[in-house]
């Protein structure tokens, strides 16, 4: 599958865009995917309820290798080769994927983060593909255009306590409000489709509404690295953790942790 230019600029550029039907074979795929990790839930699975709301929001990540239908997409769809045009990059490795589920009538909304800082992963050929698997009217991601290239990044917090991941420190910009401020920020989102994909660098702030509709919303999302990727110690905890990953500041991400789905 070759994409044009014009969306690689475009990603480039902005660090987001949307591309349409990547996914859109594996929809029925995934849906099975995310009910089995639902039912078996992994160690780092988390649920928000918020007390006197509606609905709920369900999140796990790092199981793609035992849910065969999560490997069976990211190894078979064309995500890898997209990825590779994205970031301009020769190889492409898995990070992890990441599935999101927001039942009808939750309220929370995903606050504006940017991934990177919560990850050991610096570099610029980067990419996260978001897929819903339910079509979105108004609870799709929203992506802040050209946050990737800020000269600070955005402090992680803890979204259940609002509490930082890091000490504060001048390295690190307060996380902002896009919404207050529309003369200096532009968020871009869609109205998507099951299979449609929402491409952003790990660098771009993004965050998303409440689930207002009647439906489940369910979500689909895979984070992948190129060829300048290296891994990064931070000043706190990392989310995934990856124990005992024996890396060091400035080494290539491990192969074995990180396979290799696409090579030029």
């Amino acid at each position: 599958m070759k994409i044009s230019q014009t969306i690689i600029d475009d990603f480039q550029h902005n660090g987001v865009v949307l591309i349409k039907d990547l996914f859109k074979d594996w929809v029925d795929i995934l849906r099975t995917g995310i009910e089995r990790n639902i039912e078996n839930p992994g160690p780092d699975h988390h649920e928000y309820i918020v007390k006197g709301e509606q609905g709920g929001f369900f999140g796990d990540y790092c199981n793609w290798q035992r849910i065969p239908e999560f490997i069976d997409a990211i190894k078979n769809s064309n995500a890898a080769i997209v990825a590779a045009q994205l970031m301009n990059s020769k190889q492409v490795q898995v990070f992890h994927e990441h599935v999101l589920v927001k039942e009808p009538g939750t309220e929370m909304a995903t606050p504006w983060h940017q991934d990177s800082p919560y990850f050991f992963v610096e570099g610029s050929q980067t990419v996260s593909f978001w897929c819903p698997l339910d079509p979105v009217k108004d609870a799709a991601l929203r992506c802040v255009t050209g946050s990737h290239k800020w000269n600070k990044p955005i402090i992680p917090e803890r979204w259940s306590s609002g509490d930082g991941f890091f000490p504060k420190s001048d390295e690190y910009l307060p996380v902002p409000d896009p919404d207050s401020h529309p003369d200096k920020y532009h968020i871009s989102e869609w109205e998507m489709d099951p299979g449609d994909v929402i491409a952003f660098n790990f660098k771009t702030l993004h965050g998303s509404r409440g689930n207002n509709a009647q439906t489940r919303r369910r979500a689909f999302s895979l984070r992948l690295f190129g060829d300048d990727a290296r891994y990064i110690s931070r000043p706190g905890p990392c989310s995934p953790p990856f124990a005992n990953h024996r890396m060091d500041d400035g080494d290539l991400l491990c192969k074995e942790l990180f396979p290799v789905i696409y090579s030029s």
